[in-house]
């Protein structure tokens, strides 16, 4: 390596490994193992940093009670109005950073934890499995509203009904004849939900109360909470006599009503 170093001060590097057939990889890799490592040099302290004392001076700012919940804009900004001006904005947020206080410093609305819901079937009604879900009209953002209810044991379909619109007076109307068809008692029932706008309405909660059905609804954007509703829709769709719309509501009645077979309907207007 000491040979090669001498001669390309002549020749250059290239030229001298190549006259000692040496790889010129092999030559530089020889070179950074020996040469020693550069030391950092040590940013000189600014003229006009803060000593000390003056830093001090901004913390005990910071920390004062009236500005623990505000930023150091707005720090910056009221002791100006006041007449005092210690250091620029950027130098309170390095000072709040080196003591690991740069995070936010007002309090934080935490989400609850939701947990998985884990619910079994161990006879027929005990748990039952309800939604909605849109039919296409027929002409364009036109749609019909399916809502049907089914028993996670049997995968009997309690209750169902087709509707003009989404609404919490429907599915309250429908939940209660299901029940009374079925002949629910009183702590007997459990009736799970996804987290829609009808599911969680004061409606239906209050309804479930009165009659002593316990509810328990999918957590925030999660799909696959509710999949025995969404996996009965899938199969009524993917059928090959199922339409790409319906004429109107009556034809999407009869079709629902050879599919769920002798299952009672409840329907959306008085008796």
């Amino acid at each position: 390596m000491t040979a090669i170093t001498e001669l390309a001060v002549d020749v250059g590097t290239s030229a001298a490994c190549r006259a000692l057939t040496l790889p010129r990889a092999s030559y530089y890799r020889d070179r950074r193992k020996g040469a020693v490592p550069a030391v950092a040099a040590l940013r000189p302290l600014p003229a006009r940093a803060l000593h000390p004392v003056e830093r001090e001076a901004v913390l005990s700012r910071l920390h004062e009670e009236r500005f623990q919940d505000r930023s150091p804009a707005a720090v910056y900004a009221t002791l100006l109005d006041e007449g005092e001006y210690h250091c620029s904005i950027r130098t309170m947020y390095r000072l709040l950073e080196q003591r690991g206080e740069s995070r936010e410093r007002r309090d934080q609305l935490l989400h609850p934890p939701y947990q998985k819901p884990e619910l079994m079937a161990t006879a027929p009604n005990r748990l039952w499995s309800w939604d909605i879900t849109k039919l296409l009209g027929p002409a364009k953002w036109t749609y019909f509203y399916l809502y049907v209810i089914l028993d996670v044991f049997s995968r009997y379909v309690t209750g169902w009904m087709v509707a003009y619109r989404e609404s919490a007076e429907l599915a309250k109307r429908l939940i209660e004849d299901s029940c009374k068809k079925q002949r629910i008692q009183p702590d007997q029932l459990t009736l799970h939900a996804d987290r829609g706008t009808s599911m969680r309405s004061k409606p239906v909660a209050l309804l479930l109360a009165d009659l002593g059905v316990t509810k328990t609804h999918s957590r925030p954007h999660v799909s696959d909470d509710n999949p025995y509703s969404e996996s009965q829709f899938r199969t009524m769709k993917y059928r090959p006599e199922f339409p790409d719309r319906f004429g109107c509501l009556q034809d999407s009645r009869t079709f629902c009503q050879s599919f769920f077979g002798g299952t009672t309907r409840s329907t959306d207007t008085p008796a």
